[in-house]
């Protein structure tokens, strides 16, 4: 036998191998608190350990700098069980079945947990904790299941939901729904011990119930945003014959694959090409806050993993002084870089923007949407080459004096003779040609007009919604013959028809749109701020999950640099490249 107090016996295996040691991913559990000490069950951190993790204790502090360090350095959340949340913090008074609260985590949990979810990080709730994500995240919680009336009695009658049986024992069962995450880590029908008089009453717009007892008590929730978040009423740490640990090892797994999109994120260059933030410029907005009146901000783009975006200057027709108009939009762009000078940049070519990423720093590059912001001028082109436009979007929903919008009324029959003018100081001073919102025919025009390759800087596929924003198949071949790009859009009528479309439409678009043109011709614009944004892909903090979703359709880490600007990228440099 060992001697099991020769330290050099474990230095020695860390130290004969290199690595040290197996790259796990870190589950920070949330700490019980109780008589002025922090402490946790060893079901939850041996649990973690077994199920491949390497677990971590996370105590109960308010102060934000600590959290958010804590969450830069783990790559799941457990929120763990233990006494009542105190009901002030849903504005509610005490109920008489209200038990003994926990003042000293409860502030500190809902914190994290709303850290966490802005960051799309992977959460197991477990008892409390199922009510923690309810609390957090717009829900309600029953303060008392029987004197609430909570209850929906069944044919069996009430189910005693807080036993006195020992914790490894099941003492009831609940009904898991078919089209569930839970239903594919056990099955519809499992059996869970039970010691709550507390339940999630309400599981609010971002959760939906899957899983319920006899009595229609809750008992599990999971998110209805493609977010790696699950809820559970039950303590699986306790189950006896490892029955609880599925839910661990799925825990691990998306805590896994949120690891490696975040090391992912550090290497490639994340690019939306195209967002219309400034549109909201007139409301006030804060970049430099998580400001609600926007989708694009400098917090949204940090727990995204998001390094630049195309802001652009969008005009609606008409617009008096065009020109003017675009100019005072850039003031502003420049205003609110200059202000956070710290923490981001413009960029006018591709080495910027990897010079910004290599500094730490945030790129915005600047577009024009709608291409009477020339006033009807050509040498205006040159004066918006100058500010560092990178590229023009020719049109926008009507006809102008450049060409034919997919929304107008064929005033030119495609391209007019002023747009076959613009098009080619457009090629001389290395300005991408855009066509997102041209007509069929002013799209074919400017393909044949052009010597260098086009962009559509937020488009998608018109064979999955006919739409007439969208590409038909054919024109996509066509671009990408001439070596251009189609960024698929998150704009929810151009994705369905019908509906509300969510992260997997896109990934739909996205992938016909490979299937079609290949992998060399496809990238991503948002159209954020200009009613772009779906479910699962709701505003940048999302652009995480969009990078996850490819990463479990197995794309490469070359694949991935692709759609999330390279392709983009190498068009702008060719036209860059050329420019005279």
């Amino acid at each position: 036998m060992a001697n099991r107090f020769d330290r050099q016996v474990l230095l020695d295996k860390a130290y004969t191998a290199f690595p040290e040691a197996e790259h796990r991913p870190v589950i920070g559990i949330t700490g019980n608190y109780d008589e002025q000490t922090c402490k946790l069950a060893e079901g939850y951190y041996k649990s973690v350990w077994q199920a491949g993790g390497v677990p971590v204790i996370i105590p109960p502090l308010t102060d934000t700098d600590a959290i958010i360090n804590t969450l830069e350095h783990i790559d799941g959340l457990l929120l763990s069980g233990g006494a009542d949340y105190n009901p002030l913090h849903a504005g509610e008074e005490p109920l008489p079945g209200l038990k003994g609260i926990n003042a000293e985590r409860d502030m500190p949990e809902l914190l994290i947990t709303q850290l966490a979810y802005n960051r799309q990080m992977p959460i197991l709730g477990i008892c409390r904790g199922i009510q923690t994500l309810a609390m957090a995240l717009g829900g309600k919680v029953a303060q008392d299941i029987a004197s609430e009336g909570f209850s929906v009695k069944s044919a069996a009658g009430l189910v005693k939901h807080s036993q006195d049986a020992d914790r490894s024992e099941p003492t009831h069962s609940v009904v898991v729904e078919p089209d569930s995450t839970l239903y594919t880590i056990y099955s519809e029908r499992i059996f869970v011990n039970s010691f709550h008089h507390q339940a999630v009453s309400d599981p609010g717009a971002r959760f939906r119930v899957t899983a319920r007892a006899a009595d229609g008590v809750i008992e599990a929730i999971e998110s209805t945003e493609f977010k790696s978040i699950l809820g559970v009423q039950w303590h699986p740490e306790c189950l006896g014959d490892n029955e609880g640990m599925p839910l661990f090892q799925w825990l691990v797994r998306q805590a896994t694959q949120y690891r490696d999109a975040c090391h992912l994120h550090r290497r490639v260059l994340t690019l939306d090409t195209h967002c219309d933030t400034p549109m909201f410029f007139p409301q006030g907005i804060h970049f430099d806050h998580r400001d609600p009146k926007i989708l694009v901000d400098l917090h949204k783009m940090s727990e995204g993993h998001q390094d630049a975006t195309i802001m652009v200057a969008y005009l609606p027709q008409p617009t008096e002084n065009p020109t003017v108009f675009a100019d005072n939009i850039f003031d502003k762009i420049e205003e609110i870089v200059e202000q956070n000078k710290a923490y981001m940049a413009i960029a006018r070519t591709p080495d910027d923007l990897w010079m910004n990423k290599h500094r730490g720093l945030k790129s915005i590059m600047l577009g024009i949407e709608n291409g009477i912001a020339l006033d009807g001028k050509l040498e205006n082109l040159q004066h918006f080459a100058q500010r560092g436009i990178v590229y023009m979007t020719l049109c926008h929903n009507g006809d102008n004096d450049i060409c034919d919008s997919a929304r107008g009324s064929s005033t030119h029959h495609g391209v007019s003779a002023f747009g076959r003018q613009v098009i080619k100081e457009m090629n001389r001073l290395g300005i991408m040609v855009d066509l997102s919102h041209a007509a069929e025919s002013s799209f074919y025009d400017a393909l044949d007009l052009s010597e260098l390759p086009i962009v559509c800087s937020h488009s998608s596929c018109r064979a999955l919604c006919d739409h007439p924003r969208n590409l038909t198949d054919d024109q996509m071949r066509a671009l990408a013959a001439k070596g251009g790009v189609m960024q698929v859009t998150m704009y929810n009528g151009f994705l369905v028809k019908d509906g509300e479309a969510t992260i997997e439409d896109a990934m739909r678009h996205l992938e016909h749109a490979i299937d079609v043109m290949g992998i060399d011709h496809v990238g991503i614009g948002t159209d954020f701020d200009g009613d772009g944004g779906i479910r699962g892909m709701a505003s940048s903090s999302d652009m995480i999950n969009f990078t996850r979703q490819l990463l479990t359709r197995k794309y490469s880490e070359a694949d991935i640099q692709k759609i999330w600007g390279g392709n983009f990228l190498r068009v702008m440099r060719q036209v860059q490249g050329k420019a005279k």
